[in-house]
């Protein structure tokens, strides 16, 4: 009788599978591979493999319970060739007492780590089991079968390759560039990536059903994208985060991933936007779906689904509290990612937007989107998931009121054009930033913009439409005469530490149909330190002025707001708005005029000595100069960098004086080759968000 076909050993090739499938990055011990895509296996048996009487069946499963209903186990036999879109072993090579077979995994396959077997039998005999190994299935970008298909390898690089970037914040008129460590290749990042998806409520409630479903990627999204009992960060848009760590002081994601791992999945604190979004970049992309982070600068939160944010100043000019939860952000960042939408009508397609900061419910979970990009510019509020609340966020109108007497006195301005004021991301291949408003909105102002904003205030109003008090403000411009015209402007650059100094320009408004006599004034001004959620803090500097204007007058005056004024008042991103409400005594009426302030903050710059090599002493040089007129104290460098550096560095530097400079110079020992970024953060007690970056590109260590 002839011998039985026993397994010895099995080969999955994870060096050669890796690479052709794109995830070297992750490793080469491991088998990581892409569906819609073949991957080959070597299995080394006892005796010649004599296919004519030597049967094998090979088992892929997935998730607990697997289920061949469910689309989580695979049963397949060898055939001669790969054919359509299913499970598959074919291109057999016999050579002796081995068999290398190629296996294909379907471009529609559950995400996730499987676990490989195959039966051996003769005849008719009962079959052996044997344990090939494990391995990963990713979703395939780079397959044409595949929802998340993008045929550009130069948008492939950046959107699913690229393990740094940046994140923009502040404000549209000083935007602030966030260096970035996205850090998707790590070691233990994809198996965390999964630890999140099986922390998500579906799952704990139904996890046979949840894995099945991991083969759609709106689903994945969704479910990533949500920040419900058992979400990676924990959001703070306070200002004390004495239990945790600032969100301004977060380098990357690998530090808040693995963070979170370590403690059982306990939410890590702390989060805002920016962090949301970056955390989601990076897994998003570990598991293969074309994944940006996207800023939108004056971004509302518009809950009451009017289009319309209200904010109230008083007759000082200070800008009131309000309990409402309708706000504008000075800025928010979401995520888009890359998908075909076969949920929504044809040409849909294409970037999704995703917000993965949790701000209100979306079927009963704290997620937004994914809602297509294209819908929203077009005003199609009606298509899942979420895009009434992405359209606010960038197309809502504001109307500023004077409270006074306890209720709203009049209207001083109705902005059709402040919300959504630049959206933008990184440039594809460049550190350069791409503005890409008009993939959200037609230009603003224009027939056709104004047309989608009444298209979509009629659905996202529903019945209120006709009975709206707002309806007299939709559609209309932002133009109110004044026989008056107010401008301020900032005398010199703005630098924390110093006085500010500033001008208002006033003049008469040369029209010969309204009054041509004096024009008298009574200026109120006020200085707030900006929240970054909408609100301001209260009062830091307040000055009065009376102005005399002839017709066809013009005057500048300048304004001066000291340092003590403001030195203990800001929060950490250091944003001030100065506004000012002008009493037209020839009217009645009363004017605004608003000027927002980022003060500049010193800036650090990084050298290195030499060409970078894995594995060879690189030095850098780290240099500070403290241009403030106050000594920055508890000051601490933080060093992050894929590739460049395995987690992070950091040291204590003290106190650095005023007017002092200091160097600091390290050692790293690059780790892989390729295009790497090092990002380099030091924070103090006055100032938590001095960061800079340096591009480094390592070379393959030269043979001794």
């Amino acid at each position: 009788m002839d011998q039985a076909l026993e397994l010895r050993s099995v080969d999955l090739q994870s060096p050669r599978n890796n690479k052709e499938h794109h995830t070297l990055e992750m490793g080469l011990t491991r088998l990581i591979v892409r569906r819609g895509q073949v991957f080959t296996v070597v299995l080394k048996f006892n005796r010649d493999f004599r296919p004519q009487t030597d049967h094998l069946t090979f088992v892929a499963e997935t998730g607990p319970e697997p289920s061949e209903l469910l689309g989580t186990r695979a049963t397949f036999l060898p055939t001669p060739a790969q054919h359509g879109n299913v499970w598959s072993a074919s291109d057999f090579t016999v050579d002796l007492n081995s068999l290398q077979v190629s296996l294909f995994t379907p471009a529609s396959a559950a995400i996730g780590p499987y676990i490989l077997t195959v039966v051996i039998s003769q005849g008719r005999g009962p079959g052996v089991t044997y344990l090939l190994g494990t391995f990963i299935l990713l979703f395939n970008p780079w397959s044409a079968e595949d929802d998340v298909y993008l045929p550009s390898d130069m948008l492939l690089q950046e959107y699913v390759m690229m393990d740094y970037g940046f994140v923009y914040k502040g404000h549209e008129r000083f935007i602030t560039v966030w260096p970035w460590n996205y850090g998707q290749f790590e070691d233990d990042i994809i198996d965390i990536c999964f630890e999140i998806l099986n922390k998500n409520l579906y799952f704990l409630k139904n996890p046979s059903k949840d894995c099945s479903q991991r083969s759609d990627v709106v689903y994945v999204c969704r479910v990533i994208n949500s920040n419900d009992d058992n979400g990676v960060l924990q959001g703070n848009w306070g200002e004390d985060y004495s239990n945790g760590v600032s969100p301004l002081e977060w380098n990357g994601s690998v530090a808040i991933l693995r963070q979170w791992s370590a403690r059982g999945g306990q939410p890590v604190k702390y989060g805002q936007c920016w962090v949301f979004a970056a955390v989601m970049c990076t897994v998003m992309r570990c598991l293969g779906v074309p994944t940006r982070v996207v800023s939108n600068f004056q971004s509302a939160h518009n809950m009451d689904g009017n289009l319309t944010i209200d904010t109230y100043y008083d007759q000082t000019a200070e800008m009131l509290p309000t309990q409402r939860r309708d706000k504008i952000w000075n800025f928010h960042v979401w995520n888009e990612c890359w998908m075909i939408r076969k949920d929504l009508p044809p040409g849909y397609n294409g970037w999704q937007a995703l917000d993965p900061t949790p701000q209100q419910t979306s079927s009963g979970l704290f997620c937004c989107g994914p809602a297509s990009v294209k819908a929203v510019k077009e005003g199609e509020v009606h298509l899942a998931y979420d895009t009434p609340f992405v359209y606010a966020e960038v197309n809502a109108d504001e109307v500023i009121w004077l409270f006074g007497d306890g209720r709203a006195l009049e209207i001083l301005a109705h902005n059709t054009s402040y919300i959504g004021k630049e959206i933008c991301t990184k440039m594809v291949g460049s550190d350069r930033r791409q503005n890409i408003t008009g993939s959200y909105k037609y230009p603003e102002g224009s027939t056709k913009e104004r047309s989608i904003f009444m298209k979509a205030s009629r659905k996202m109003l529903g019945p209120r439409w006709t009975s709206s008090p707002f309806l007299d403000l939709l559609g209309s411009n932002d133009s109110m005469y004044q026989p008056v015209q107010l401008q301020l402007h900032l005398a010199r650059t703005p630098k924390w530490g110093q006085d500010l100094m500033l001008t208002l320009h006033a003049w008469r408004v040369p029209d010969r149909s309204h009054l041509r006599g004096p024009i008298r004034l009574v200026l109120r001004f006020c200085a707030q330190a900006m929240l970054h959620g909408g609100n301001m803090r209260g009062a830091l500097w307040r000055q009065t002025l009376r102005l005399k204007l002839s017709f066809g007058e013009e005057v500048q005056w300048p304004l001066l707001l000291p340092y003590n004024n403001y030195r203990d008042k800001l929060t950490d991103e250091k944003l001030i708005r100065v506004s000012g409400i002008a009493k037209v005594k020839e009217t009645g009426r009363s004017m605004l005029v608003l000027k927002d302030i980022s003060l500049e903050l010193p800036h650090l710059s990084i050298e290195v000595s030499e060409k970078a090599e894995v594995g060879k002493e690189l030095r850098v040089y780290i240099t500070l100069t403290n241009t403030q007129s106050v000594a920055l104290s508890n000051c601490i460098i933080v060093l992050e960098g894929s590739g460049l550096i395995d987690g992070q560095i950091s040291r204590d530097l003290g106190t650095l004086m005023a007017g002092h400079t200091i160097q600091i110079q390290l050692s790293l020992y690059p780790i892989k080759t390729g295009h790497r970024q090092l990002q380099v953060l030091i924070s103090s007690k006055e100032i938590k968000e001095i960061k800079g970056y340096k591009d480094i590109r390592v070379a393959a260590s030269r043979a001794p």
